[in-house]
C-alpha cells in the first residue's frame, strides 16, 4: 500500500508518526508522493488550540473529496481529548487516540478485512507504562528526536494536554541507551530528547530515576554527536540535576524554559508551579554552570484576568531576563479546560497587541545575544544544503550559523566544525570554517 502521513503539532508526534511508518516499511509498504496517490492516510492530531481541531477537520474533508477511496485514520490527541467529537467525523475509517498507536497497521488490516467503521480510544489509566517505540531515524536527517516521556499530571488551567495524552509513563534507560547508540550508528549527529513534560521523567519508576539520568544515559553512548533537551518546566530542575549536566560535554548548552507569563498573578491563576522570582534564579544558575547558554522559552499573552499591569510587569520579566529567542502566543480559549471558564477574556485586539510589543522585547534580546556570540568559536552542525551560497547549520546553542559555500556541489552536511563567528545581522550568525 501507498501511505501518506500528516503530522499535526509537536515532536512527541512527530516521533509517534515516524514510529508508524517505519512499522508500515517493515511489512513492505511504502510513501504515498501525495494525497492523491495515497491507498491509506494516516493524521496524528493535535488538540493544543481549537484551531489545530479546525485544521484538522479540513484535511479529513480535503482527503475523502479528492481521493474517495483513501482510507483515513485519525489518530492521536483530537480523538482522546474529544471522542465524540471525532466519532462525528463520519469521512475517517479508523479513529485512534494516543495510546497504543503502534496498533496502528492491525486496525488497518482489520478495516480491510471487514470494511467496517473502527472507533479504537481508551481512557488513559495512571500506572500504564510506556508504549515501546523505537525509531531508526531517516537517512536524510541530521538530527533525531528519542521520545523518553509521555503524559502529565500538571493540570495547567488553560491545558488540555493531561486529558489527551493521560498519566506520566518514562522510557526505560537501557532503551535510551540502545536507541541512542543505533541513532548515531545510522549517522545522526545530535539527539533531541523530548517528552510531553519531559522534566516528570522517571516519576513513574520506583528506583528514584529522575531527567538528569537519562541525559547520562544518552551522553554515555560512543560516537561523534550531541544531546540537546526539548522543553523543560522550570520547577523541576534542581541543584544538583545541574552540577550533574554541566559534567557532560555531549549536552547542549542550551535550555527551553516553558514561561508563559512573568507576572506572578497570572502564574498563580495558570496554575504554574512556578513564581517569576524561581524563574530568574534558575536562569541565573544555569549561566552560571553554563556560561554563554541559550535559554528560549515559550509566552503567553492575553490570558484570562490579565490587566495591562500584569501585562507590562509580565513585558517588563521578559526584557530583564534576555531570552536567545521566543515562542510568543495569544491565549486560545479551550474547551474543557479550567481557563475556558474563567471571567476576564481578552478580547483578539488587545492579545495582538501585547504579543506584538513581547515579539519586539525578545527580537532585541535575540539581536543581542548574537552579537555577544561574535568572536567566538563554536562546533556547528551542518544540515541540508538549501542555499547555492550558504552553508546552515546550528551551534550547541542553537543559534543558527551560515558560511559561505565555495560551490553549489559543496556540502557540510551531517558535519560537526569549528566556525568563528564573524558577524550577525539579528537573526542569523555568520562565520568562517576553521
Amino acid at each position: 500500500m501507498r501511505i501518506f502521513y500528516y503530522t499535526f503539532g509537536c515532536k512527541v508526534n512527530q516521533y509517534e508518526t515516524e514510529n508508524i511508518r517505519e512499522l508500515f516499511l517493515k511489512e513492505g509498504h511504502c510513501d504515498a508522493e501525495d494525497l492523491l496517490s495515497a491507498d491509506v492516510c494516516i493524521i496524528n492530531s493535535c488538540t493544543v488550540t481549537a484551531q489545530s481541531d479546525s485544521k484538522c477537520r479540513q484535511l479529513v474533508h480535503r482527503i475523502r473529496n479528492s481521493n474517495p477511496e483513501c482510507v483515513i485514520v485519525l489518530a492521536g490527541c483530537l480523538p482522546q481529548a474529544f471522542k465524540d467529537s471525532a466519532e462525528k467525523m463520519e469521512e475517517c475509517d479508523i479513529i485512534s487516540g494516543t495510546g497504543r498507536k503502534r496498533d496502528i497497521p492491525e486496525l488497518v488490516r482489520e478495516f480491510l478485512r471487514t470494511g467496517e467503521r473502527i472507533v479504537s480510544v481508551e481512557d488513559r489509566k495512571p500506572g500504564e507504562p510506556f508504549e515501546p517505540m523505537k525509531n531508526t531515524g531517516s537517512d536524510d536527517k541530521t538530527r533525531a528526536y528519542i521520545k523518553i516521556q509521555d503524559g502529565c499530571d500538571q493540570y495547567c488551567s488553560y491545558c488540555i494536554i493531561p486529558y489527551a495524552r493521560g498519566h506520566i509513563c518514562s522510557k526505560s534507560l537501557a532503551d535510551i541507551r540502545t536507541e541512542t547508540l543505533e541513532l548515531v550508528g545510522s549517522g545522526h549527529r545530535e539527539i533531541i530528547l523530548t517528552g510531553i513534560n519531559l522534566c516528570c521523567y522517571g516519576r513513574d519508576l520506583s528506583n528514584g530515576t529522575r531527567l538528569i539520568d537519562a541525559v547520562e544515559a544518552a551522553c554515555s553512548t560512543e560516537g561523534d554527536f550531541r544531546v540537546r533537551l526539548g522543553s523543560i518546566e522550570p520547577e523541576m530542575i534542581s541543584d544538583d540535576d545541574i552540577a550533574r549536566m554541566s559534567e557532560l560535554d555531549r549536552l547542549c548548552p542550551h535550555f527551553h524554559l516553558s514561561l508563559q507569563s512573568g507576572c506572578d498573578a497570572t502564574l498563580k491563576r495558570m496554575r504554574r508551579h512556578y513564581s517569576s522570582g524561581e524563574f530568574m534564579l534558575l536562569c541565573q544558575k544555569l549561566r552560571k554552570y553554563f556560561p554563554g547558554c541559550a535559554i528560549t522559552t515559550d509566552i503567553m499573552v492575553g490570558f484570562p484576568g490579565e490587566t495591562e499591569e500584569e501585562f507590562n510587569e509580565s513585558l517588563e520579566f521578559v526584557k530583564k531576563t534576555g531570552f536567545s529567542d521566543a515562542h510568543i502566543f495569544p491565549y486560545s480559549r479551550r474547551k474543557g479546560t479550567a481557563a475556558d471558564k474563567m471571567d476576564g477574556q481578552t478580547d483578539k485586539k488587545t492579545k495582538q497587541e501585547r504579543a506584538r510589543l513581547i515579539t519586539e522585547a525578545c527580537r532585541i534580546s535575540r539581536a543581542e545575544y548574537l552579537k555577544g556570540c561574535i568572536g567566538m568559536t563554536l562546533e556547528v552542525l551542518f544540515e541540508k544544503e538549501t542555499s547555492c551560497d550558504w552553508h546552515n547549520g546550528h551551534a550547541p546553542n542553537y543559534i543558527n550559523v551560515r558560511v559561505r559555500r565555495k560551490s553549489p556541489s559543496d556540502s557540510l552536511r551531517r558535519e560537526l566544525r569549528q566556525v568563528r563567528i564573524t558577524s550577525s545581522d539579528g537573526s542569523f550568525c555568520y562565520g568562517e570554517l576553521i
